[in-house]
């Protein structure tokens, strides 16, 4: 598993966050919803696949996507970061 092709292989939208913050939250998308393609990932080999649709069978959609949000922080970028943590755990 190469940790480096993985991460080409994410995706990302800005979406607006709900919650406190007034105006500020209202006119930024700061929070960051990551999408991984597992089924269709072409970093990880199918015994690599297969361990990690069964070890993250309750996180995956119906066709094998890994989707996190965060919006912890104001920013959007800060959100990116936590969002990349939490993903290479999950691995």
């Amino acid at each position: 598993m190469n940790k480096e092709n993985i991460l080409k292989e994410l995706s990302f939208k800005g979406i607006r966050s709900s919650g406190a913050g007034g105006q500020h939250v209202n006119k930024v998308s700061s929070k960051i919803e990551l999408t991984f393609d597992l089924e269709n990932s072409l970093s990880l080999s199918d015994n690599e696949k297969t361990l990690l649709k069964t070890k993250l069978s309750n996180k995956l959609t119906k066709e094998n996507t890994l989707i996190l949000f965060c919006d912890e922080s104001r920013s959007q970028h800060r959100n990116k970061e936590v969002a990349i943590k939490r993903f290479l755990e999950l691995l």
